[in-house]
């Protein structure tokens, strides 16, 4: 519980209070300014998936209207400053933003009705802008200063930490204002936002970028594939997902059946032709058999001792054909190699010794003269 503590006259405009089972004073209307802006920020982030740059730069005149041609209806929008990527966009203002926005406006407004100027520092410019009516900023004394990045993180981490939030290692929750830029990606995208407006309205140059901020679920991914797989079966000719017949199960079946060959396993899809009019070996569908090494190597040296007779007889028409064939062999005991487990040998090619060069009696002497002199 609280009671209420006396004050000086110098505070006065302040609320201080006193726990009554501690005695600890509290100033209430800091906490209550914190806590305000805590909101303000919390909510301008999570409802527009602006930077935090781009949040400390909002102004007054930052909020300005645009009349639909068709209708002539006022729609509200958010100017944001160029940032990052140097490009100013328009932001739509959703009327939860909205109530914020003016929850922020009643609070700056001075007894004139206007928001008074505030200078600002650029930390990544190094320069001073001049006063503006800065949406975020704060009266310390009689003056009016800007949120700085660092007291936005102060904001956040205090607000975090008031709910008691943990990770799920135990350790309590921390938060960066660009978290929520994160958060804007994923809740837009799954409510049904196309990632290219998404791309736009946070200002990202790529849509690989934008994508990247998506977060992406298990039970998301499931529901998602098996939502497409639906909606493409209800825009297909229905014929196609007819129950097959006896005679086209057992085809379907006889494909699998017969795909073993004589020196491995035939790896092309259903209801396709081979190729190669079933001259397996030139064949890049063919998956080899290691324990059919031995017939694979016989093939080999059969296609090269055919080569050897079709050269010696002139049949140079039928080499071409063998070549082929010959590469194919080699490239298929290649495979075999690669996938023996174990197999680690590799052809360095045979050692050559570099002839030595003789030495002339002139700079053999010389050089015995310089090894003595350096012994020396």
């Amino acid at each position: 519980m609280l009671r209420r503590a006396v004050t000086t006259k110098a505070a006065g405009h302040l609320v201080w209070a006193e726990e009554t089972s501690t005695g600890r004073r509290r100033n209430l209307s800091f906490e209550e300014e914190e806590a305000f802006w805590a909101f303000a920020a919390v909510e301008v982030l999570r409802l527009t998936g602006i930077r935090n740059e781009e949040l400390l730069e909002l102004t007054h005149h930052s909020i300005t209207e645009y009349r639909l041609p068709t209708t002539g209806e006022i729609v509200p929008l958010l100017q944001i400053a160029p940032s990052k990527t140097d490009t100013e966009r328009l932001l739509l203002v959703s009327p939860e933003l909205a109530d914020v926005l003016s929850a922020i406006i009643r609070r700056l407004r001075g007894p004139s009705g206007t928001i008074p100027l505030a200078p600002f520092y650029d930390v990544r410019e190094k320069v001073w802008n001049p006063p503006m009516p800065l949406l975020f900023q704060r009266q310390i004394g009689t003056e009016h200063r800007a949120f700085t990045p660092t007291f936005l993180r102060t904001l956040l981490i205090g607000a975090i930490a008031g709910t008691g939030l943990t990770d799920a290692g135990g350790a309590p929750l921390t938060i960066s204002p660009h978290d929520f830029r994160r958060i804007f990606v994923t809740d837009a995208i799954m409510n049904g936002l196309p990632p290219h407006i998404a791309q736009v309205i946070c200002g990202h140059r790529s849509i690989d970028t934008t994508m990247g901020y998506k977060a992406v679920y298990p039970a998301e991914t499931i529901e998602a594939h098996r939502a497409f797989i639906a909606r493409r079966r209800a825009t297909r000719p229905s014929e196609e997902y007819r129950t097959p017949t006896d005679q086209e199960w057992d085809a379907f079946l006889a494909h699998f059946e017969k795909r073993k060959v004589s020196i491995g396993t035939c790896a092309r899809a259903f209801s396709t032709p081979c190729l190669h009019e079933h001259a397996c070996v030139r064949c890049s569908l063919l998956r080899p058999d290691p324990a059919q090494r031995g017939r694979l190597e016989e093939i080999r040296d059969n296609l090269i001792a055919r080569i050897a007779e079709a050269e010696r007889e002139g049949w140079l028409g039928e080499v071409e054909g063998l070549q082929v064939s010959l590469a194919g062999a080699e490239d298929k005991l290649a495979q075999m190699d690669r996938r023996t487990p174990g197999s680690t040998a590799i052809n360095l090619g045979m050692p050559r010794i570099a002839p030595a060069q003789p030495i002339r009696e002139e700079e053999g002497t010389a050089s015995l003269r310089q090894s003595v002199g350096d012994q020396q």
